[in-house]
C-alpha cells in the first residue's frame, strides 16, 4: 500500500479559475521554515474565534511561523507559496506549562491546529482553489527560490513591491515526520478544521545562527511585524522529502469573524527556482 492509494478518483470542484480534483495530492515539494516568537496579546487579539487560544512558550510569548513550499509536483501543477502561521488550540486555554504537551504533540494533541494568517502563492489556480475551498488567505505574488548544498531562500514580492525573504541554513537532528498538518481558516464566517496527511523526513535545529527573516515595506510585511514578531527564529526546519494531501476540511464553528487576508491582483506571477551554488 502506498501513501496515495484511496485519493482517485476524486471529488471535481471549480472556483472561478480554478477546476480541480480533491483532494490535492502534492507528490514533491522543497519545504523550509523559521519558528519565532511574538506579543501573546497581541496576537490573540487577532484571532477569528474567542475559542482558538494561541499555544505560549514559558517565555509568555506567542508563536509565528514563516516558511516556504516549491511545489514541484503536484496534481494543479507547480508553485510556490508562503505560509504565515500560529499554533493553537482550539476550545482549551493553555498555560506556559500546558503548552508543552500540544506543541510537542502537534497534531495528535486533540484541537491542535495552525491558524492561517497569510498564504501567498504564485499561481491563480492555487489561489482560487485554497479561497473556495478552504477560506485559505491567499494572493498572488512573486517568489524567487534558492536551493543550494548550503540553504533554502525565498525573496517575495508584489510585482516591484518587496514583502520578505527567508533564509533557513541546512542543519539539525533528523527524524521521520509522518504527523499530520492541521490547519484552522475562515470560509464565509465559518471556522474551518483541515487535516492534511504528510509523509517525510525533516531536520530541526535550535542553533538559528545565519538563518533570517527579512520584511520589505508591504502591508503583509507590516501586519506580521505588528503582532510582535521577534527578530531572531528559535527555531529552523526544512524536509529531505515529504508529500502530503489536502482534503476538504470540517466546519468546528459558525458566525466566527472574518479572516480574508490581503487579496491582491489576478496577474500571472513569477516563480523562479535556482539550484546550485
Amino acid at each position: 500500500m502506498t501513501f496515495f492509494n484511496h485519493t482517485r478518483p476524486g471529488k471535481n470542484v471549480t472556483y472561478s479559475q480554478a477546476t480541480f480534483e480533491l483532494p490535492i495530492l502534492y507528490f514533491r515539494d522543497d519545504f523550509f521554515g523559521l519558528y519565532f516568537t511574538a506579543d501573546y496579546q497581541k496576537v490573540t487579539a487577532s484571532m477569528p474565534s474567542n475559542n482558538l487560544y494561541p499555544l505560549m512558550l514559558p517565555n509568555g510569548r506567542a508563536i509565528i511561523a514563516v516558511a516556504a513550499y516549491n511545489y514541484i509536483d503536484t496534481s494543479i501543477g507547480p508553485y510556490g507559496e508562503i505560509p504565515v502561521g500560529i499554533p493553537v488550540v482550539l476550545n482549551q486555554k493553555k498555560s506556559k506549562l500546558s503548552s508543552l504537551l500540544p506543541l510537542l504533540q502537534e497534531s495528535n494533541y486533540p484541537g491542535f491546529g495552525v491558524l492561517v494568517q497569510h498564504l501567498p502563492v504564485t499561481s491563480a489556480i492555487a489561489r482560487d482553489a485554497g479561497r473556495g475551498e478552504w477560506g485559505y488567505t491567499k494572493f498572488i505574488a512573486d517568489m524567487n527560490f534558492q536551493i543550494t548544498p548550503e540553504y533554502f531562500q525565498c525573496a517575495m514580492y508584489e510585482q516591484d513591491q518587496h514583502i520578505l525573504d527567508l533564509h533557513v541554513p541546512k542543519k539539525g537532528f533528523r527524524l521521520n515526520d509522518n504527523k499530520a498538518l492541521t490547519t484552522y481558516s475562515v470560509k464565509n464566517q465559518q471556522l474551518i478544521k483541515t487535516v492534511i496527511k504528510q509523509c517525510g523526513r525533516k531536520r530541526m535545529s535550535f542553533n538559528t545562527k545565519g538563518a533570517y527573516l527579512k520584511f520589505g515595506n508591504h502591508p503583509v510585511a507590516e501586519s506580521i511585524q505588528d503582532l510582535g514578531i521577534s527578530s531572531k527564529p528559535f527555531l529552523s526546519f526544512y524536509y529531505t522529502e515529504r508529500s502530503s494531501i489536502l482534503p476538504s476540511g470540517e466546519v468546528v464553528e459558525k458566525n466566527v469573524r472574518p479572516l480574508e487576508g490581503y487579496i491582491g491582483e489576478t496577474r500571472a506571477a513569477m516563480h523562479e527556482t535556482l539550484y546550485g551554488a
